[in-house]
C-alpha cells in the first residue's frame, strides 16, 4: 500500500507497506508534488534494476537497505532488519508491493 504525506513545509514524502501494514520503505522528502508523481510512476521501472538497491549494515549491526533512482539519488530507505535474511525478505516484499500498485495512481 502507497501513502503520501504532505509535510508541514509543504514538502511530500511516500511510504510503502506490505500487505500486513508493515513499513517496508520510506521516501525522502520531496519538494512539490509533480516530482514525487513522477518519480512514484517510476518505481515499477526501478525495481527491475538490482543497481537501484543499496545494502548496508548501522553501527548496531543491524541491516537495512537504500532504494536509489537510476541516476543513483536515494529515493528512500528501509526499516532496521535483525539479519541480512530478513532484509532480503524487505527487497522481496517492496518489489512485491510495487508491482501491485495501480499503473496509474490517483493521488
Amino acid at each position: 500500500m502507497l501513502k503520501i504525506k504532505k509535510e508541514s513545509d509543504t514538502t511530500y514524502t511516500f511510504s510503502l507497506q506490505s500487505e500486513s501494514g508493515q513499513t517496508l520503505l520510506n521516501s525522502i522528502p520531496f519538494i512539490n508534488r509533480e516530482e514525487i508523481d513522477k518519480t512514484i510512476a517510476n518505481l515499477k521501472v526501478l525495481i527491475g534494476q538490482s543497481s537501484v538497491f543499496e545494502r548496508k549494515t548501522d553501527y548496531n549491526g543491524k541491516f537495512l537497505f537504500i532504494l536509489k533512482n537510476s541516476e543513483g539519488k536515494v529515493l528512500g530507505n528501509s526499516m532496521l532488519y535483525n539479519s541480512e535474511a530478513g532484509m532480503e525478505n524487505g527487497i522481496k516484499n517492496l518489489k512485491t508491493s510495487i508491482s501491485l500498485l495501480p499503473d496509474a495512481i490517483g493521488l
